[in-house]
């Protein structure tokens, strides 16, 4: 799942007609140094996401041919023999393992255990909701792809794995959001408070998320029951999709697929934000918001649009 180019998008601000726009007016972002400057400090325009249909399809297609796997036991082995000290814990971790979702159970239960909820339980339950669920097998790889692609941080699949909390609660709450459905709300809700504390992302268990997302750094993330998160959304440290306080039942936010949201910004409601809308830093959004819409400001206002080709 490639990353947005930065040959792909149009930035078309919202003082202009969508006539003006056809006529040659939007700004044609032929690299990142073009992209406008009072925009450029707010938008980390490279972890928007886009279809990729080919890269889908491989790994949804994974029963007999895993390619993100196979990447992981080659960067666990070529890592393990450059740093020699780490070479017992990359066995450990990864290639005493047969298969990606082991692998990752094994590295969730050992951030989470404590005295009282032990690591070999947490790998029997992470081990057991995952094997049983290809829903979840496809969302871990493409995930894992998301950061991969999108995160200028995550120098490879192994690192996302064993490092970083983002993706590591996500498939947590993949699980927790599982068990919630079995009726083992408990369980779940167990889980999202370990998850907390440990990682500070808190993503309530009924809250249902797509695929190829990205939670970058993660810290301070919140996610209220009722949401609904579509598929290759990035969202940054600190966002919170919540309630107003003022309604009970559906009242959280719903985010299409290919949605950026910016760090600390906050999403308040049972609203809509529309496909491949991107939300600058610390805005507050309080209605809904167009498809391919830019909105910045307390409370955040549409300031443009921008065209993916």
């Amino acid at each position: 799942m490639a990353h947005l180019s930065h040959k792909t998008l149009n930035y078309l601000p919202e003082t202009l007609s969508e006539h003006e726009a056809e006529e040659g007016q939007p700004t044609s972002v032929g690299s990142f140094s073009f992209w406008p400057p009072h925009l450029e400090k707010v938008f980390p325009v490279y972890a928007m996401g886009i279809p990729n249909p080919v890269m889908d399809s491989s790994l949804q297609n994974s029963d007999c041919f895993d390619p993100i796997w196979d990447d992981v036991r080659r960067e666990a082995q070529l890592e393990a023999e450059r740093e020699p000290i780490l070479s017992s814990f990359f066995y450990a971790t990864i290639l005493s393992h047969d298969c990606l979702e082991q692998a990752l159970a094994f590295a969730l239960a050992n951030r989470l255990q404590k005295p009282t909820l032990l690591a070999t339980q947490l790998m029997d339950i992470f081990s057991t909701v995952i094997k049983h669920d290809k829903g979840i097998q496809h969302s871990i790889r493409l995930d894992i792809q998301a950061f991969k692609d999108r995160d200028p941080a995550c120098l490879s699949y192994c690192s996302a794995l064993l490092y970083m909390k983002g993706y590591q609660s996500l498939q947590v709450h993949r699980v927790a959001h599982a068990l919630w459905g079995q009726g083992r709300k408990v369980l779940a809700l167990a889980l999202q408070s370990r998850v907390s504390e440990v990682f500070g992302v808190d993503i309530h268990p009924a809250a249902t998320i797509g695929n190829g997302i990205l939670v970058d750094h993660g810290t301070g993330v919140v996610i209220g029951e009722t949401a609904i998160i579509g598929n290759r959304v990035s969202l940054m440290q600190g966002v919170t999709l919540g309630g107003t306080g003022k309604d009970t039942g559906d009242r959280h936010p719903k985010v299409a697929d290919g949605v950026l949201i910016g760090a600390h910004a906050t999403i308040l409601g049972n609203l809509q934000v529309g496909e491949c809308v991107m939300i600058a830093a610390g805005s507050l959004v309080l209605q809904d918001v167009p498809p391919h819409s830019i909105v910045a400001g307390v409370p955040a206002k549409v300031i443009g649009k921008f065209i993916v080709h």
